[in-house]
């Protein structure tokens, strides 16, 4: 299994849903980061399940820092970061009987039965619980470099929020806290009983997140197989139920003339600046100094209360399925958090190959 990501900064994932843990192994973290444990439960709270839009399954989220901190601080070395499994109810799976959306067989089809399969095992969103964790150290990372990155809902099904602004630093102060966060917050209600309705109906429903970083330098990322959108997308498609990626105006170019889709150039107190930002603070796959703007599309969650076809396939045979258990209506709403923490795992990485690991040790000059 390849459960391993990135190049001078490494970050392993490990554990099952209904396993005794799950955590991840970050190693590349330059020396004498702050390591705050009010970073890491705020991120864990943003991710945590609440209320009737998610499931019932709420875990405490107790961590533990086995290796790589010392008195608060990084000390270079692999941090090792384990969360406990506490409330699983490994009864409410069916092991053979394929859900619809899941990675069920494709598991199967890999690993020859020998998989756990209790509650989608390592394929779980459970496990990006440590992602969050992991991340709040990077994120605080960032923010010390001046780089901020925040997410906010973009679409709820049917209801659309606006789009960042061109210069989105204050927006993204006030949506990074938010556990449901939107830029236009009247659409809070609205979009909260689109996932109920689903919910009431068997049903459940999909979204899109739109995140943006600020801070940035220019000339970080590569022109062809590392460029900022190729490492990106790698994270991103990597969480479940991502099943789309675009920067900057994305498709939307694709209807464009080039007098359209082209950001003209100016100089504002002697920076480099664009007047508008359609490619996302990205050409040629480096980053131009402008706010980094992408959005991920959220499929609807797979486990759906409906009756569905599907197989078995322990037996070979036909059957139908309605997935009981503790399941959430909608997983978007939930995720702003992680696509935070990968978007910061992978731009740390980026920097640290473009200015080494001691650029983070403090406030390091251009």
């Amino acid at each position: 299994m390849k459960n391993t990501f990135g190049n001078v900064l490494t970050v392993t994932l490990f554990g099952e849903s209904h396993g005794p843990a799950i955590g991840a192994v970050v190693d590349g973290l330059a020396p004498g980061l702050p390591v705050t444990d009010a970073s890491i439960a705020a991120c864990l709270a943003l991710r945590r399940p609440a209320g009737a839009i998610a499931t019932a399954r709420v875990e405490p989220d107790a961590y533990q820092i086995l290796s790589g901190v010392y008195n608060g601080k990084t000390t270079g070395t692999p941090l090792c970061l384990t969360i406990g499994n506490t409330n699983v109810r490994s009864g409410d799976y069916t092991p053979g009987l394929a859900r619809p959306g899941h990675a069920d067989y494709t598991g199967f089809c890999k690993y020859h039965g020998f998989e756990d399969p209790r509650g989608g095992g390592h394929f779980s969103a459970r496990v990006t619980a440590a992602l969050a964790a992991v991340g709040a150290i990077v994120l605080d990372a960032l923010a010390a470099k001046h780089i901020t990155v925040g997410t906010h809902i973009a679409a709820c099904g049917s209801l659309h929020d606006r789009t960042f602004s061109l210069d989105p630093a204050g927006e993204i102060d006030r949506v990074k806290t938010m556990p449901f966060p939107l830029l236009d917050e009247s659409l809070d209600a609205p979009m909260r009983a689109q996932i109920e309705t689903a919910k009431a109906q068997g049903d459940s429903i999909g979204g899109i997140l739109e995140t943006a970083v600020c801070g940035m330098p220019a000339g970080v990322g590569e022109p062809w197989f590392d460029s900022i959108e190729s490492l990106l997308s790698h994270v991103l498609f990597s969480i479940p139920a991502v099943k789309g990626v675009e920067f900057g105006d994305g498709f939307g170019l694709a209807g464009q003339q080039g007098s359209q889709a082209n950001d003209a150039m100016r100089l504002q107190n002697g920076k480099v600046v664009t007047v508008t930002n359609h490619n996302g603070g990205i050409n040629g796959g480096i980053t131009n100094g402008m706010p980094l703007v992408f959005r991920c599309a959220f499929k609807p969650t797979p486990s759906i209360a409906k009756p569905q076809q599907t197989i078995d396939y322990s037996t070979m045979k036909e059957t139908e399925i309605a997935v009981q258990g503790r399941h959430d209506p909608a997983v978007f709403h939930r995720a702003p958090v992680i696509v935070n923490a990968l978007t910061a795992l992978t731009l740390y990485d980026a920097l640290a190959m473009r200015f080494g690991t001691d650029w983070f040790c403090g406030e390091a000059v251009l």
